[in-house]
């Protein structure tokens, strides 16, 4: 009995994958169970597990309330050093741990958009486009009425994503502030950071990326791109854990000049001077706002070893070469059942996931997971299939993709059936 291609060549990539050790590193990733949702909720790693017990017990447990003048208080510059460093490509003291990624979101918005309008008045348009993640254009809606200024919005194909000729028509003399996502949480389009900044900033506008989606999957080179200001989360690619604290980006000449609108006593120039009137910080430390939350910043740094380890670069191949078989397997099996691809096919304009359509695929999504097979669904119709590259293999994508036609054909038929 001759073995199916796809399968054979997935485990020949396995053999072959120098990131495969990772694997065994992650939490259930042994079991048979399929993970298609690293993009929204990475795995945790073992070694997390462990470091949070011994924190519970010892750290916490141990030394109490010395623990922040031992190590805590230093912990979001640090780790957020390691996030610049390792993830980002930032020079240190430029990346902070903070709130969540809505809090940062805000935080960055409207200070980049008071310092514009200190600047010049005429400076009222935010720039955004339509298909950004909710949270990104909620907490801008929420900005431009504060602050009296006016959303330009560019309307994008959900299939792909803003492009330079789309920003620059929207940009101009009126624009504060433009902020996009670096890669699209619906279809994974990768979009030409260093060019889209370049493009802002000859318009004479700050711009705040949203990195939620790339960081830890997709080489980031902050400095290097000329970066205003950028926010990513810590639970998909990073591991940190369910609602684990974002990080924070703010190019070391802007941190003195931003004004965050969030003031606590944590981002003040002397944290215990208790003193009646708020004194912001030099540099990085005046994005914070109120107590760090310490086990929530833990987790990750499991992560952040394992990808100075393994490099960026190696981690980004193995992230193409996942999305590609996705791809190449969905149009043998799955096209020809009426799913299209909702994703760029050039694999340099793709982030780490795939989103297939079809209108059956919201029952298709809740009939896998009752099957241990777990992707996710966004509307209009999309399987979002999300791989994360060092706890993902390429057999556990052959299984779940053998799942997906498999439960689709099911769907149609009785779909039929009652027709």
């Amino acid at each position: 009995m001759s073995i199916d291609p796809h399968l054979a060549y997935a485990r020949r990539m396995d053999r072959a994958d120098g990131l495969a050790h990772y694997r065994k590193r992650f939490v259930g990733a042994d079991r048979e169970l399929v993970y298609f949702d690293g993009n929204s909720l990475g795995r945790p790693p073992v070694s997390a597990v462990e470091r949070i017990e011994g924190f519970l017990l010892e750290d916490w447990g141990g030394r109490l309330i010395r623990g922040w003048d031992e190590a805590w208080m230093q912990l979001p510059f640090e780790i957020g050093d390691r996030i610049g460093r390792a993830v980002i490509q930032a020079k240190a003291g430029q990346t902070v741990i903070g709130d969540s990624t809505t809090v940062l979101l805000y935080k960055l918005a409207r200070a980049a958009v008071d310092a514009q309008l200190a600047r010049d008045p005429s400076r009222r348009e935010i720039v955004i486009d339509t298909d950004n993640f909710p949270t990104d254009r909620y907490v801008l809606e929420g900005i431009a009425r504060e602050r009296g200024a006016r959303l330009r919005w560019i309307d994008v194909d959900t299939a792909s994503g803003v492009t330079p000729e789309q920003l620059a028509a929207a940009c101009g003399p009126e624009t504060a502030l433009v902020v996009l996502s670096h890669v699209a949480y619906r279809s994974a389009y990768l979009a030409d950071a260093r060019e889209l900044t370049r493009i802002a900033h000859d318009a004479g506008a700050l711009i705040l990326w949203d990195l939620c989606h790339s960081a830890g999957s997709v080489p980031i080179e902050a400095d290097r791109w000329k970066f205003d200001l950028a926010v990513g989360c810590t639970y998909k690619y990073l591991n940190g854990g369910p609602g684990s604290p974002a990080f924070a980006y703010v190019r070391d000449d802007l941190q003195d000049v931003l004004a965050q609108p969030i003031q606590g006593w944590m981002g003040t120039a002397d944290v215990f001077a208790m003193g009646p009137e708020y004194e912001p910080a030099r540099g990085i430390r005046r994005f914070l706002s109120g107590t760090p939350p310490i086990v929530g910043m833990l987790a990750m740094e499991e992560t952040l070893a394992m990808i100075e380890e393994a490099g960026m670069p190696a981690i980004r191949a193995k992230s193409m070469a996942l999305t590609a078989f996705t791809i190449v397997v969905a149009e043998e099996w799955l096209a020809p059942l009426g799913v299209t691809l909702a994703s760029p096919l050039d694999p340099d304009e793709r982030g780490g996931h795939v989103t297939l359509n079809h209108p059956a695929m919201r029952e298709v999504t809740a009939r896998l997971w009752q099957q241990d097979v777990i992707p996710d669904y966004r509307d209009p119709g999309g399987l979002r299939i999300g791989l994360s590259p060092l706890s993902t293999s390429f057999e556990e994508v052959h299984r779940g993709l053998v799942a997906t036609r498999d439960t689709l054909r099911t769907v149609l038929t009785e779909r039929a059936g009652l027709a």
